[in-house]
């Protein structure tokens, strides 16, 4: 019996309200027919688009082999190409143009193998189209996690009125020396983020309140880092005018899955006075993602 081994990536572009740019950026991933968007999460609020590709790898393979690769380079390309990050605004917080990616080992894959994919097309990002890369995770010599470079770089500071992040990166030369590519990052790109990882589970839950400040406190408590829930990240962001969304990346879904998050906060928001409504995930299940790939015909 063959092994069936199976990468996703997820890419989170800073556009959603500009269907001919994500037009452009689609097209470039539909050139590589063994690859797949799975799911498209689109949000006008945040404007922001997360892509979930899904492909097949080969136990070693070679650069122009991995389909994968050259599937996100090309999305990347033609993000470039079509936003300007100087014009952009949202209610969700970003770094770049292409503001993450991330690689799952899914099916009989290994995090090693996807996070050789991962320093793969950082390193053309780099160098090829001279953005400023970071890498963590598996990806990273060290294991650097997603939240310290966010951290370093001001991700979570809102930067424009109704907390809106707005316009191009505010650093001349960056805090942080990238993996890959210069030190410097133009206002109109920023910065790209690539890690290799364990599944994660996004899951966010309307609270329907215009305090960002209690919100704020909620999705503190709620998190790990806030003495929460274990392996939970949370952040407060702006969704109208009257919902504000606590949502949370799942690092271990196993161990603080979406029910306990919901209860959580419905408790937490009880306390503030607040009402809460269903939350909701941002993607398919690890499962639903494979069956949808298998259905696709592209595994033999």
């Amino acid at each position: 019996m063959l092994k069936l081994m199976l990468a996703c990536c997820k890419v989170y572009i800073s556009e959603s309200r500009n269907g001919a740019a994500l037009e452009s950026i689609e097209r470039a991933a539909k050139l590589f027919p063994e690859t797949a968007i799975i799911n498209k999460f689109q949000d006008e609020a945040y404007n922001r688009v997360g892509y979930t590709l899904v492909s097949k790898l080969v136990p070693q393979p070679s650069q122009d082999s991995c389909h994968l690769r050259r599937a996100v380079l090309a999305m990347v390309k033609a993000a470039f190409e079509a936003i300007d990050l100087e014009s952009h605004c949202g209610s969700h917080p970003r770094l770049g143009v292409v503001d993450h990616i991330c690689f799952h080992p899914l099916a009989q894959t290994s995090l090693n193998q996807v996070a050789g994919t991962a320093k793969s097309v950082a390193a053309d990002i780099g160098s090829a189209l001279q953005v400023p890369t970071f890498l963590y995770g598996t990806a990273h010599e060290e294991g650097r996690t997603l939240d310290s470079i966010r951290r370093e770089l001001g991700y979570f500071k809102p930067n424009s009125s109704c907390n809106q992040w707005a316009g191009g990166t505010k650093y001349e030369f960056l805090p942080l020396k990238p993996d890959e590519g210069p030190a410097q990052a133009a206002r109109a790109k920023g910065v790209v983020v690539v890690g290799a990882t364990p599944w994660v589970d996004n899951y966010n839950v309307p609270v329907f309140s215009s305090d960002i400040a209690a919100v704020r406190r909620i999705s503190r408590r709620v998190s790990s880092r806030g003495g929460g829930l274990p392996s939970v990240q949370a952040m407060a962001l702006a969704h109208g005018e009257e919902m504000i969304e606590v949502a949370c990346n799942l690092l271990e879904p196993s161990r603080s899955g979406a029910g306990q998050v919901q209860l959580e906060v419905e408790r937490l928001a009880g306390e503030e006075g607040m009402t809460v409504g269903k939350g909701y995930f941002t993607d398919f299940s690890q499962e639903n993602i494979i069956e949808s790939y298998l259905k696709l015909g592209s595994v033999m």
